[in-house]
């Protein structure tokens, strides 16, 4: 307090005004004890954050040093070599890590400025009978800017550490998450240390929430967190990479109410995994997530228990040229007019459990028509819808060709 910063020393002042702040501050010099015990119960009044963060012998020393430091300034005292601000600014600092409320310190650094003013102004009056009064008037102004300053100094301070705080707490959420997913779940001491570091329960049900960003790096969803503590819903978030990833514990609450609330906020492709017991399942929920995204080729929430068959098939890739050629065979070779007829046509069979009179109704045909292209569609392919197993490798064909031939969404 009423240190200028670390600026220059000299100070523009009537000669009167400066030796008179050079006197009383040398006599100040020798009470700083006195007032460090005044601004500390003064401070413990006033705001409570510090008794509360238990900083009572700590905020004594802080204010001694600051003391101290602001009546050297006043009576040009400052000890050669020595930064003026220095302690301005690891108050700032240290305020910052402790989580003292930026405005709390404030207050009570502008307490010890006012204390050291009418400290002052007592010593003139009572040590010399008032004879630096008048002069005292003329400091004034240069002790309130400095203060100022001072102030000024310490808020940069305080913001500088608390970016920095919050960079390396990021940073070590990163890492904790980034080795959860690697596998590092399996330790249940790591595990333990993880629940506190990213703030989430160690061992409750969870969801894994994997979002895959655009090439314009866009957010896949928008404000998921905001909107699920509308809810009441905890959650943390990260990116990683190309993702976007959320931890959602349940608690009592089901899947369906988390995935109700984020449905809205899905602006890109969005996976969802199982429910995952606790964070030593971390892993494993984030490769089921980053699956269901995958399987997505338009913006949207992907479940993956509501889409494993097509979750197979985007975690296989190497299969499709086998699967489309062994299911559809030579359905795919037909013109594109009635390839695409076809395929339509098998679609709406599948979806109808085979019945061509069903089927016939969807396509707005003739049952006759369906029949016949039946026909065609178990020629081409080799695959007999009334059999079982072929209708399910004409399903899963199917879906391939129909990812394939669909325009892909922004990359990944």
């Amino acid at each position: 307090m009423l240190s200028p910063g670390g600026g220059p020393r000299s100070r523009a002042l009537p000669a009167p005004a400066d030796d008179a702040l050079r006197v009383l501050g040398t006599v100040l010099l020798d009470d700083v004890e006195g007032l460090a015990d005044r601004l500390t119960l003064m401070v413990l009044q006033r705001e409570p954050s510090y008794a509360e963060l238990d900083l009572i012998e700590e905020l004594r020393a802080m204010c001694r040093g600051n003391l101290r430091r602001g009546v050297e300034v006043l009576a040009d005292r400052v000890p050669e070599g020595v930064d003026p601000g220095d302690t301005t600014r690891e108050t700032g600092r240290k305020r910052a890590r402790q989580g003292v409320p930026l405005e709390a310190v404030l207050r009570a650094y502008r307490l010890g400025g006012r204390l050291l003013w009418e400290a002052l102004l007592q010593t003139s009056r009572q040590r010399f009978g008032g004879a630096y009064d008048a002069a005292l008037l003329d400091a004034a102004s240069y002790v309130w800017r400095t203060n100022d300053g001072s102030s000024s100094a310490l808020v940069d301070a305080y913001h500088q550490e608390e970016l920095r705080v919050r960079s390396h707490d990021l940073h070590r959420r990163h890492a904790v998450l980034d080795a959860l997913i690697a596998g590092r779940g399996s330790d249940p001491a790591f595990v333990r240390d993880a629940a506190a570091v990213l703030g989430l329960p160690d061992a409750a049900p969870l969801l894994c929430i994997v979002g895959c960003m655009d090439a314009a790096g866009e957010d896949p969803l928008r404000e998921p967190q905001e909107a699920l503590a509308a809810h009441g819903v905890v959650s943390a978030w990260y990116l990683r990479q190309r993702d976007m990833v959320g931890l959602v514990p349940l608690g009592s609450r089901s899947a369906r109410t988390v995935l109700d609330v984020l449905a809205p906020c899905a602006s890109g492709r969005v996976g969802v995994s199982p429910v995952v017991e606790g964070l030593a399942a971390i892993d494993a929920g984030y490769r089921l997530a980053r699956t269901a995204a995958r399987t997505l080729r338009a913006p949207g929430l992907a479940v993956l228990d509501e889409r494993l068959p097509e979750a197979l098939l985007a975690d296989s890739p190497e299969l499709l040229p086998r699967l489309l050629q062994t299911s559809l065979g030579g359905l795919l070779e037909l013109p594109e007019p009635d390839r695409e007829t076809l395929l339509e046509t098998l679609e709406q069979l599948l979806a109808c459990g085979g019945s061509p009179t069903h089927a016939a109704q969807a396509l707005f045909c003739h049952r006759n028509t369906v029949i016949y292209r039946i026909r065609r569609i178990e020629a081409a392919t080799g695959r007999t819808i009334g059999d079982p197993r072929d209708r399910l490798l004409l399903t899963l064909g199917l879906m391939a060709a129909r990812a394939e031939r669909r325009p892909p969404a922004r990359a990944h």
